[in-house]
């Protein structure tokens, strides 16, 4: 994949209309999650977009900090939140929840995967999980200039047709592939490109059908609650936390606070 030159001139960038608003303060149309895992260069990216090195903050209800900030691209407001780093939605570290609960109850508008291109293997576990739980996802594969000092080369057109998202090939430090990924964003975020994430359990007529039925259960119990097929999902898989936050009623309070994550990050969205 060839990458733009980094110029005025190119066509790729004098129409892309970015504008980096560091911790912004106008109203917010669209809010992006950053994912991927520790030291895959999240922040980098992050800084690319907003203009900022950190704005940093508490959760709510935790003393894992966020940092959030914000761009202008295409006519649209963006808010970004970079998660904590994390290899698995499924864990107990409270870093890694955070980033788990914001991504299934705070509903962003696109989670945008960030992912090291000479540990592409390792970091896709997180992609699967990410895509079992959101439609709206764009796959960013960053440093990619190792990965080719390495030998090693990425087909993102295939993957992409694997993953059933975008993929975009990225070098942060350098700004690359920056142009691509924002486009890839817009077009997730406002629906102009629809994602048909590839989900190996709908296959299997008999755990469709127990998904089906759990879904039914979870939605009588808990009304509204977001992204209960993941739940269910992890319920048939005896996910002990899910099972205990079933019975706790916790499963409430990880809704309320993902809820809660957004309105505090987008209070003026509406």
């Amino acid at each position: 994949m060839a990458y733009p030159e980094q110029c005025e001139l190119c066509p790729i960038n004098k129409n892309s209309k970015l504008v980096k608003l560091g911790e912004g303060s106008g109203p917010t149309d669209f809010v992006v999650a950053l994912a991927g895992n520790p030291n895959v260069g999240k922040s980098t990216v992050f800084n690319n977009l907003t203009g900022l090195r950190q704005h940093t903050g508490n959760w709510p209800g935790k003393t894992v900090t966020r940092a959030e900030g914000a761009f202008s691209y295409d006519g649209s407001n963006y808010k970004v939140m970079d998660l904590p780093g994390t290899y698995s939605l499924m864990t107990t570290s409270t870093d890694e929840e955070v980033a788990r609960d914001f991504i299934l109850f705070g509903k962003p508008d696109v989670t945008v995967v960030v992912l090291d291109a000479t540990r592409l293997e390792r970091n896709l576990n997180l992609v699967l999980q990410v895509l079992e739980i959101t439609d709206k996802a764009v796959v960013c594969v960053n440093l990619i200039d190792e990965a080719k000092r390495k030998g090693i080369t990425i087909d993102d057109r295939s993957l992409a047709r694997e993953l059933g998202v975008p993929v975009v090939l990225a070098a942060a430090r350098e700004g690359r592939g920056m142009p691509e990924l924002l486009q890839s964003v817009r077009d997730v975020a406002t629906g102009a490109l629809i994602c048909k994430p590839r989900r190996s359990w709908t296959a299997d007529k008999k755990v469709k059908k127990a998904v089906d039925e759990l879904v039914e259960q979870i939605e009588e119990a808990y009304p509204g609650l977001a992204n209960v097929r993941w739940v269910a999902l992890r319920l048939l898989e005896g996910d002990q936390r899910i099972i205990d936050a079933i019975r706790s009623g916790e499963l409430t309070t990880l809704a309320e606070h993902g809820e809660q994550s957004k309105q505090v990050i987008s209070s003026e969205k509406e």
